[in-house]
């Protein structure tokens, strides 16, 4: 596997496909740059997802997040540019995105963007007392 910047993301077959579990992963140095200044942007990553077949291999991941270093985005567009790609990676049952960003001209901006396979039902949420 290569060890730098790649748009690739690769996967592997989901060893337990028979019930839902979530998978979180933080990201917590992702940058790009600001389509207007040109400055660098910074932000944490969640990904939660809840796979079906295929899992996101974690290295793969880290390239293909470090390649959007060079680029200038919008912090909307690429949440979920983001989003786009690792949902047609995985073809999840359920997969959340939250962009964190610092602060940019005195504003902080977050970015939460989500996608569920059209035939997924969320299970009742267990409640803990």
């Amino acid at each position: 596997m290569a060890s730098k910047p790649s748009p690739d993301l690769e996967v592997f077959p989901n060893p337990q496909t028979q019930h839902d579990y979530t998978i979180r992963i933080t990201i917590p140095e992702f940058t790009c740059l600001c389509p207007k200044t040109g400055q660098p942007d910074f932000a944490e990553l969640l990904i939660e997802y809840i796979p079906d077949q295929l899992c996101l291999e974690l290295k793969a991941l880290k390239l293909y997040i470090v390649s959007y270093r060079e680029q200038g985005a919008f912090h909307e567009d690429v949440s979920n540019q983001i989003l786009a790609h690792l949902v047609a990676a995985t073809q999840p049952r359920f997969m959340r995105l939250t962009a964190d960003f610092n602060v940019r001209g005195g504003i902080y901006t977050q970015i939460v963007a989500e996608q569920r396979s059209p035939n997924w039902q969320a299970g009742n949420p267990v409640q803990l007392s």
